[in-house]
């Protein structure tokens, strides 16, 4: 329901504002708004992009939670579609989630309304650790090899003794 209200409500909000400030300043300086504010948009969720994705390895490598680094990448994506969608509301929102504090806040708040189930992380996930998983047993595959469709003389392999 929250998904439909934007989608009719962020074009009608966008269209108002359009025909605001284009009858204040003029078409061609509202027109270069829009082009100036995209373009700086997508340098700025570049930068910040390089940042986010340099944040996420150093937690994938130190062995962290990664969910902040990863949603903060995620803002950043938004944000970025945000910018590059012509208009001065879906700007200014775009823009404010390019600021780490703005992140951070809706991160927070996310995370209290957010309930994770379970989260693993490390080396010692293997099948024992799993629930119902037993220690004693090695998962793997084979492939059986029919002894007649096997090519070359049959000499004993070295493994037993004949």
């Amino acid at each position: 329901m929250w998904l439909l209200l934007a989608f009719l409500i962020v074009p009608l909000v966008e269209i108002a504002l359009f025909i605001q400030v284009g009858g204040a300043i003029g078409l061609s300086p509202t027109l270069a708004i829009v082009v100036v504010t995209a373009v700086a948009g997508a340098w700025l969720v570049r930068a910040q992009g390089q940042l986010a994705i340099g944040n996420l390895r150093q937690s994938f490598s130190e062995l962290d939670d990664p969910t902040e680094p990863l949603a903060h990448a995620a803002m950043i994506l938004i944000a970025g579609a945000l910018l590059l969608t012509p208009g001065f509301f879906t700007d200014a929102v775009g823009f404010a989630l390019l600021m780490p504090p703005v992140r951070s806040a809706a991160f927070a708040y996310l995370r209290k309304r957010v309930h994770v189930a379970r989260f693993e992380m490390g080396p010692d996930n293997g099948p024992s650790n799993r629930p119902g998983g037993r220690p004693d047993i090695i998962e793997g595959e084979f492939q059986e090899i029919d002894p007649d469709r096997r090519g070359g003389p049959r000499r004993p392999s070295g493994w037993t003794r004949h």
